[in-house]
């Protein structure tokens, strides 16, 4: 090919030798290779090849980059869109090509797709449906047609395994996109009509109008058991009525140079992103632990807290990591919401390694603090042996028997909490059980963390601080009346 978007010889096939460096992976009759020629064309044509960027899925179109002259990006499967506008973002000035196919679009990239086509940022989507799941064996795609015999549907495709999806007509209706339009590729004059679409779609990006999305109509030989003008009849007998071509949303001569992208220059310092990030904040947070918590485990403590919705889990959660970190250790926080918002369970796993932490999940954590009795039924047993498990005594109980050497301890979090004044700071009760019970950093790290996220609440420190406190004493000396 003579277009300047494609290399002129092909590394992947015999090391760019012969005829087989002249060649591309797909099979004879295949629409991809069309497409990319429109492709690479539209590239060129409008001059803008060094600032192009193609982001290539999981799919039969895995190996784009062999074959195109451009930026490449290898994405995850259904992820592409979400990193073209990474791209975009990072660089504005950048024309970013989202090039998928059905499985990868309308499958497990949704969402992907959606959101990212109602950002409206403008990038340029080519969407090639087949019909059918072509690189991993022909199973049913979300597009396959009822009816249609694949892998995974031997007798075709029923209602059972739900209808074909319209994506063009789906991302038509959102407010994001400026230009919608489903082409074809059988005969001289859908061929000319997917060019020019492609073209289209990728100069308004160019003129930062907004972002685009083609759908092509794709013939696959292989899958079909056809020969490529079979297929190409088939296309356009079978698919055509169920996906019918046209322009479904245009709406770009609307868009005045008020509403254009306009691109900016990011700001890559360190000094200016370290201010976004710190808020100002440069001060150096003072270290109070003599060494790594190898009393609880060697090399990586890991906890769970759990409780139901608005029990403060979640922030306790968050603040014993950025305990760890003060103390210049690793640590991470992995959330898990439950579907209730109250009642139920939402826990948070916390890891804290001397070096670095390999799993941020804690399937037998070493402490379990509990702040309701289903969290209690539900972790208790998996605590790891000499284990410790601090739960709240206000609301269970009569706390079930856990086998091994686990030591319990029931603190009243709740009625401190109320007693001070709050029932939200139930957590930093919590906490202060915790310190008293695992000794896992000293006090003043704990009060350190506390003040830190509460810098932005000053009036709320002495209180929190409070309920700190009270949470160590109701372990080292018990309530008193």
């Amino acid at each position: 090919m003579s277009v300047s978007a494609f290399y002129q010889r092909f590394e992947r096939h015999a090391k760019g030798l012969g005829i087989k460096g002249h060649s591309t992976h797909y099979c004879p009759g295949c629409g991809h290779g069309l497409v990319h020629k429109y492709l690479g064309e539209s590239i060129d044509e409008l001059g803008v090849q060094d600032r192009t960027i193609a982001v290539s899925p999981v799919g039969c179109s895995v190996f784009l980059y062999y074959y195109m002259d451009v930026g490449n990006t290898q994405s995850a499967h259904g992820r592409a869109p979400v990193v073209a506008l990474g791209h975009k973002l990072a660089n504005p000035e950048s024309v970013v090509i989202s090039y998928q196919g059905d499985g990868d679009l309308a499958s497990i990239g949704l969402a992907e797709t959606f959101h990212a086509a109602q950002v409206g940022m403008p990038i340029t989507v080519i969407f090639i449906n087949n019909a059918i799941y072509g690189m991993t064996g022909g199973q049913m795609a979300p597009t396959t047609l009822l009816g249609q015999e694949t892998a995974t549907t031997p007798r075709g495709r029923d209602r059972t395994a739900g209808l074909p999806m319209r994506m063009a007509e789906l991302i038509a209706q959102l407010d994001g996109p400026v230009y919608v339009e489903r082409v074809a590729l059988f005969g001289a004059k859908q061929r000319e009509k997917a060019k020019k679409a492609i073209k289209k779609a990728v100069r308004l990006q160019v003129e930062n109008k907004g972002y685009s999305f083609v759908e092509v109509l794709s013939e696959c030989p292989t899958h079909l058991k056809m020969t490529p003008p079979e297929a190409e009849e088939w296309v356009k007998e079978n698919m055509v009525p169920i996906f019918p071509l046209g322009v479904m949303k245009d709406v770009s001569d609307s868009i005045t140079s008020e509403m254009e992208f306009k691109p900016f220059t990011p700001s890559f310092e360190v000094e200016k992103v370290r201010d976004l990030i710190l808020e100002g904040a440069e001060e150096k947070v003072p270290r109070h632990a003599a060494a790594f918590p190898e009393h609880i485990a060697k090399e990586d403590v890991s906890l769970k807290l759990a409780g139901a919705g608005g029990d403060g889990a979640q922030t306790a959660a968050l603040l014993l990591t950025r305990m760890a970190i003060n103390e210049g250790l690793d640590s991470t926080h992995i959330p898990s919401y439950g579907p209730e918002s109250r009642g139920g369970t939402s826990y948070a796993d916390v890891h804290i390694a001397r070096q670095e932490v390999l799993s941020p999940a804690s399937p037998q954590p070493n402490i379990l603090v509990a702040f309701n009795a289903p969290s209690l039924v539900k972790f208790g047993p998996n605590v790891a042996p000499d284990g410790i498990i601090i739960y709240d005594s206000s609301v269970i109980a009569d706390p079930p028997s856990i086998n091994g050497n686990v030591k319990m301890y029931g603190v009243p979090f709740t009625e401190i909490a109320v007693k001070i004044g709050r029932r939200v700071i139930k957590n930093v009760v919590a906490l202060g059980a915790l310190q008293a019970v695992t000794e896992l950093f000293p006090e003043e790290t704990f009060l350190e963390a506390i003040r830190q996220a509460l810098a932005a609440k000053c009036a709320m420190i002495p209180m929190n601080e409070e309920a700190f406190r009270w949470g160590r004493k109701a372990v080292l000396e018990g309530m008193e009346d």
